[in-house]
């Protein structure tokens, strides 16, 4: 490949181990970028690691305080530098007891804010502190979701899970502000229903996937797959964006501008 988009970039994936976080390792390797993926399950991040020859894989939680800091360290001491961070971790909190706003549990709210937002805040908060110290300009790119601003309140009904990702999208764009005049640039991806491992309940079902034919009728009406939004943050995490801050991308095949059919 000629000019690589990410030639000799030093990035950490937070949930880099399985789904959109995985696809994106690839993709930034086959970028020329060098790569630090932290993934919360072992076995997963066993199957990464022989799968991402090139890159460090470890084990960590992203809600957990010094996750992010170990990565970047780790970034630091085998690539020399840090120069992007890009946060995929997060998930449903239904196990919890995330959904309707009748039903939804006092654990259920924690610990789906915990998993989706508690966790952006800290890798986020470790990166600028990194690019700060640096010195250096660097970008951040956070993972939400169409359902932080296009709610479908017949088959994705979770109330904590939304908030969180509405969220994200403040804290993004607030970050984003403030740190532009260190040349820190912050800005955000909301895929809607990709094939994923927190995605399965949906894809499993019949009356959920027509549904999904008419609300992102993109591409044949389909779910969406991990490699479609490769490209967006091949370019967020490039100097291609240098210019570009605060920015919320949908990759959701029209899902936000569709009214997709119930039967």
């Amino acid at each position: 490949m000629q000019d690589p988009w990410l030639r000799n970039k030093r990035i950490v994936i937070i949930g880099g181990t399985t789904g959109i976080g995985l696809s994106a390792a690839r993709a930034f390797i086959e970028h020329g970028a060098r790569v630090v993926a932290i993934g919360r399950n072992s076995e997963s991040a066993k199957n990464a690691s022989s799968s991402l020859k090139t890159a460090i894989v470890e084990v960590g939680d992203a809600s957990q305080s010094g996750t992010t800091e170990r990565a970047i360290e780790k970034c630091l001491q085998q690539f020399g530098g840090f120069d992007g961070l890009y946060h995929v971790a997060g998930g449903s909190g239904r196990k919890f007891g995330d959904g309707p706003l009748h039903e939804l549990s006092k654990e259920g709210w924690e610990q789906t804010l915990n998993l989706n937002l508690t966790s952006l805040m800290l890798s986020n908060q470790a990166a600028v502190k990194n690019f700060l110290k640096q010195k250096t300009p660097g970008t951040i790119l956070n993972m939400g979701s169409v359902l932080g601003y296009s709610p479908s309140p017949q088959h994705f009904v979770t109330h904590a899970y939304a908030a969180a990702k509405s969220a994200a999208i403040g804290f993004t764009k607030s970050i984003a502000s403030y740190y532009a005049q260190f040349d820190i640039r912050i800005n955000l991806l909301a895929p809607a229903l990709v094939e994923t491992p927190m995605a399965q309940r949906a894809a499993n079902d019949r009356e959920i996937l027509s549904f999904i034919k008419t609300k992102q009728p993109l591409d044949g009406g389909r779910i969406g797959k991990p490699s479609d939004l490769d490209g967006a943050a091949v370019y967020f995490m490039s100097d291609y964006s240098k210019f570009t801050t605060g920015q919320i991308l949908s990759v959701d095949g029209g899902w936000s501008i569709s009214e997709g059919q119930h039967k």
